[in-house]
């Protein structure tokens, strides 16, 4: 057993906090089948409380989503649902936002947006409920990239939010929120806007966020400079990456597309 859970194990006046750290340390979005392993021993573990071992199992619903197997995570769900453990009416609200937000998840990843946007909506009301920033922030940060034509005012509520918190791992949520609302602007044809939020995204990976954010944050800069025709300036940053991640595959075509190989000299017959 993993001993990140080591913080769920009781107090529920402080385990909100240590809740999410321990979820952090147990993902590994690049092996969700390893992650799965994860959260389906913690949610098996009665040494957790109730509460705690239907968070983790959220969790395992989500691990499940990103590996395609989207009915046994939904099944994951509404099995919790119906239970609805939780020791009082916050960790209860808090509980339904991880379900309502697992469910979005898989439906916008079916490019089901009719179906993802409430699931959302919902999230962040249970959440504001529940007490948990966290949720609210994650909640609306679906909602920014889901809900087309109102991604800017979702973000906006987001930023709000962070003017008012201290709290480095609620902070790091600036970092998603100002990259996908640049990609929002850069997609509807404002490379300018856009590397204004690149920038911002940048600059929260670099206080609060991990070495993985600070990379693609740094890689949607050089794109945006792309599109801005900024070429020597975006092919620097495309370079600076690939010492790090030689292998990262948006990397390599960014820096062909900078600067493309020359091409071979047709072969000639000498006269």
């Amino acid at each position: 057993m993993d001993d990140s859970t080591d913080a769920l194990h009781a107090d529920p006046s402080h385990h909100r906090g240590h809740e999410q750290q321990a979820i952090d340390r147990m993902w590994d979005f690049a092996d969700p089948a390893a992650s799965e392993e994860r959260f389906r021993a913690a949610a098996a573990d009665e040494t957790l409380s109730v509460h705690g071992r239907a968070v983790m199992a959220t969790q395992l619903a989500r691990a499940m989503g990103l590996q395609h197997r989207d009915d046994e995570a939904l099944a994951v769900l509404a099995e919790l649902e119906e239970a609805d453990p939780g020791e009082s009416d916050e960790e209860a609200a808090e509980l339904r936002a991880r379900i309502f937000l697992e469910r979005g998840r898989m439906a916008a990843a079916g490019e089901r947006l009719d179906e993802a946007v409430p699931e959302f909506t919902r999230a962040v009301r249970e959440a504001a409920l529940g007490g948990s920033t966290f949720l609210v922030l994650d909640a609306l940060h679906m909602l920014a990239l889901n809900d087309t034509g109102h991604e800017e005012e979702w973000a906006a509520e987001g930023f709000d939010i962070l003017e008012g918190v201290r709290d480095p791992r609620l902070k790091r949520w600036g970092v998603a929120l100002h990259n996908n609302l640049g990609w929002t602007k850069h997609d509807g044809g404002d490379a300018q806007a856009a590397m204004y939020h690149f920038q911002k995204a940048v600059d929260a990976a670099d206080r609060y966020g991990t070495a993985g954010q600070q990379h693609v944050a740094r890689w949607s800069v050089g794109r945006a400079l792309r599109t801005l025709g900024r070429t020597d300036e975006a092919l620097e940053i495309q370079r600076e990456l690939a010492l790090a991640r030689p292998d990262d595959p948006y990397v390599r075509a960014e820096i062909e597309a900078l600067a493309p190989a020359p091409t071979e000299a047709e072969p000639t017959i000498e006269p």
